[in-house]
């Protein structure tokens, strides 16, 4: 049944606007609240508290649940418990977020109401609500879910605790705990949902590897070269890759200690890395194919910082542009095309000058597509080793280059390796 239909119902079961009735099942809805759940929100928000009858739900190991099922009762094992705050309806709202675990496997859930949930609890969940959340089934439990508490021991396979290296962090988690580095911090205001507020981004690191992340309640302890650990926060996906979200619940904690980095990175096929959706920190190798139009001496809009055309920026107009360097570059390695995005930096490196040689270039020629042409003299053709943050969307994969070095593998011992694979 969609939405709309819903809502036709309940106005009429209800003998309310239905517009009104749409508008509210449809904030609700989007908030992850399960349409049955939703609906019986309504009625008591309407004075009819009758919810409708049914059956009860069957039970259900977690490994059996599917997004069609509607509504079970589940047994497990609390591993995560988060809060979190959301906006509904102009009002702040927290809910607990977490993951629950039995010997069959594990399912996300989110709580609406205060259940008291903590890690390592053994519950059952009667009447639970169940959506689809990227793909997978997530519980969700609210008014109508019966929770109880059991007593006695219940084996899993799953550590409780959200413990998590960086590298195994997901867009969606919740509730993870993480011990790093701060490697990259910086304070700025944004245009937040209550005005201008602070916050603090820049970067993680672990041995594992490195995410950005954003600091939305800053806290004293992170700070450029501090390492710290962080209970329940959350990730979510900014620009591609997974972010880390440090929270007013979290708990941040300044260690005594230095948390190592590692250097490595994630050395991938350039149709594996495209595939995986977006990842923060890899490196790539493949020949380059071609330099995009859009490269070379470019302008920027002194506002936002985009690239504008004839002096047009698509939010801000008219504007007086602020010349900049940049390059757009086809990579191929045999299984997949990415485009490498080169800054400033590393385009003057690969043109051979500077920003102020690249405008006198383009006077005495008084065209400055000859900056690029003098780019693509240099890059095309050639094999490269490029590592940084891939991100894919509607538009491709864009790989914005932190490192760009030409590669030094052997071409005759690659493919000296490569027919012994074919032959074996």
């Amino acid at each position: 049944m969609e939405l709309d239909d819903h809502a036709e119902d309940l106005a009429s079961d209800l003998g309310v606007d239905k517009e009104e009735v749409k508008s509210d099942l449809q904030n609700l809805v989007e908030y992850s609240v399960p349409v049955d759940e939703a609906k019986q929100s309504l009625r008591r928000k309407y004075g009819d508290d009758s919810g409708g009858g049914g059956a009860a739900p069957s039970a259900k190991d977690v490994a059996e649940i599917a997004p069609e099922d509607g509504n079970v009762t589940v047994t497990g094992v609390v591993l995560t418990a988060g809060e979190r705050s959301i906006r509904y309806q102009g009002s702040d709202h927290v809910i607990v977020e977490g993951r629950l675990a039995d010997e069959t496997g594990t399912i996300d859930y989110t709580a609406w109401e205060d259940f008291g949930l903590e890690p390592g609890d053994t519950i059952t969940a009667g009447n639970a609500g169940v959506r689809e959340w990227d793909g997978e089934p997530e519980l969700n439990l609210g008014e109508s879910t019966s929770l109880s508490f059991d007593e006695g021991s219940f084996e899993i396979p799953y550590d409780v605790g959200g413990e998590a290296q960086l590298a195994d962090l997901q867009t969606g988690d919740r509730a993870v705990t993480i011990e790093v580095t701060v490697l990259e911090c910086e304070r700025k205001t944004i245009d937040g949902r209550d005005g201008e507020t602070d916050i603090l981004s820049g970067v993680f690191g672990d041995e594992s590897g490195r995410l950005p992340f954003t600091n939305w309640d800053p806290a004293p302890e992170i700070e450029d070269g501090g390492s710290v650990r962080i209970e329940n926060a959350y990730v979510q996906e900014f620009r591609g890759v997974p972010e880390v979200n440090v929270s007013e619940f979290s708990t941040v904690t300044a260690l005594d200690r230095g948390i190592d980095v590692g250097s490595d990175t994630s050395t991938m096929d350039v149709g594996d890395a495209v595939r995986t959706g977006g990842i923060y920190d890899v490196e790539v190798v493949g020949n380059l194919l071609a330099v995009r139009d859009g490269s070379g001496l470019i302008q920027r809009c002194p506002e936002c910082y985009r690239v504008i055309q004839k002096g047009q920026c698509r939010t801000h107009g008219d504007v007086d542009g602020i010349d900049d360097l940049r390059v757009k570059a086809i990579l191929d390695d045999g299984t997949g095309t990415v485009t490498v995005v080169l800054d400033d930096d590393l385009t003057e490196r690969v043109y051979g000058g500077t920003l102020d040689d690249a405008l006198e270039q383009a006077r005495e020629a008084m065209d400055q597509e000859v900056v690029a042409d003098r780019i693509r003299e240099h890059i095309v053709g050639r094999e490269y080793r490029v590592r940084g943050h891939l991100s894919v969307d509607e538009y491709g994969a864009n790989l914005d280059a932190e490192t760009f070095d030409e590669s030094d593998d052997d071409p005759a011992a690659r493919a000296t390796a490569f027919l012994k694979e074919v032959d074996a």
